[in-house]
């Protein structure tokens, strides 16, 4: 998929100094978007490339934690084009962390083309005492960032876009932007007299993305089945579940799941030998289920740290050392 290329700082500073050895007329396009890529040469400014590099592996991060109980391991290879639900998971996660990382370097001062959401600077309720004021995450802006960088290449690559299976990333990219709108909040600070909240100072601010990764594993989770051909609208594949409308927050894949059980590397699954296991757990990061019924090993882990430390005048801090023997198990 293109539109997860120029991510990776890698590969995006590697392509840079291939085509500053093909002349100017490269180095120009170089500049102005992102040359062998396959998006459209829109015009990022340096600030937002700086994002996206930033990014990518903080989405994965996300992902991992979000997933680190499940068979799949966030792994990106052949998920990516498969039209799975860990496509959808991707497609969305990946959304949702380019809308997140742009609309926090706005708020932050750090993109040349926004900042703060000004239409939130006036208004309020005078008779309930708070106003609103602060710098309210823009993430309006985010979201249009989001849908011109990666929703547009996926038609240009395809050269289609009414394909089931383009219709279904692009609606995987916007159920992740619709995570984050979501699951804004609004946060206030008091101001009066010797502490009371006689007025209130009210700004809207986006959740961690760790909870937003939780959000949408629910939704992977919970994703729905579509039939990869496409009329007028998406559309369920179970015929006496079609009358159910589809919501914008809902993951749609096409494909049903390869086995993640055992590593295959010509699809890129590296399976779940070697994978930490919960003994105790029933649940699907127990040895039982996460290891395949293939059973699990356990060994002995010694930790050592510092601990009961104290300040001794003056002026150093004396501390025990203590050990600890956890065990481990892991899949076979």
């Amino acid at each position: 998929m293109a539109c997860l290329q120029p991510f990776p700082a890698a590969r995006a500073s590697s392509g840079a100094r291939r085509t500053r050895r093909k002349g100017s007329g490269q180095r120009k396009e170089a500049r102005d978007g992102w040359v062998g890529s396959g998006l459209p040469r829109h015009k990022p400014v340096f600030a937002d490339a700086a994002v996206l590099r930033y990014q990518f592996p903080v989405t994965l991060a996300a992902c991992g934690a979000a997933h680190g109980e499940l068979r799949y391991s966030c792994a990106i290879g052949h998920e990516v084009s498969s039209g799975t639900k860990e496509t959808a998971f991707i497609y969305a996660v990946t959304s949702a962390g380019l809308v997140h990382s742009v609309t926090r370097s706005c708020s932050a001062g750090n993109m040349t083309e926004c900042s703060c959401d000004t239409s939130l600077r006036h208004g309020g309720s005078a008779s309930e005492g708070w106003h609103w004021g602060g710098c309210s995450d823009d993430i309006h802006y985010g979201m249009s960032f989001s849908r011109k960088f990666l929703d547009v290449p996926i038609k240009n690559v395809t050269g289609k876009s009414g394909s089931g299976l383009a219709a279904m990333n692009r609606h995987n990219n916007e159920a992740g932007r619709q995570a984050v709108a979501k699951l804004m909040s609004v946060d206030c600070r008091c101001h009066g007299v010797s502490g009371s909240c006689a007025v209130k100072t009210c700004w809207k601010t986006m959740s961690s993305f760790e909870k937003i990764g939780r959000f949408l594993k629910d939704k992977y989770e919970n994703s729905i089945q579509i039939s990869d051909r496409l009329k007028k609208k998406l559309r369920r594949k179970e015929k006496s579940q079609r009358k159910i409308p589809i919501g914008k927050e809902d993951l749609l894949y096409v494909n049903k799941s390869p086995n993640y059980c055992v590593e295959d590397q010509k699809l890129g699954i590296p399976g779940t030998q070697g994978r930490e296991c919960n003994r105790t757990s029933e649940g699907p990061d127990g040895c039982n289920l996460l290891c395949c019924g293939r059973g699990y090993n356990t060994h002995v882990v010694r930790h050592v740290e510092r601990c009961e430390c104290k300040f001794v005048w003056c002026c150093y801090v004396r501390c025990r050392r203590c050990e600890t023997m956890t065990d481990v198990h892991t899949c076979k």
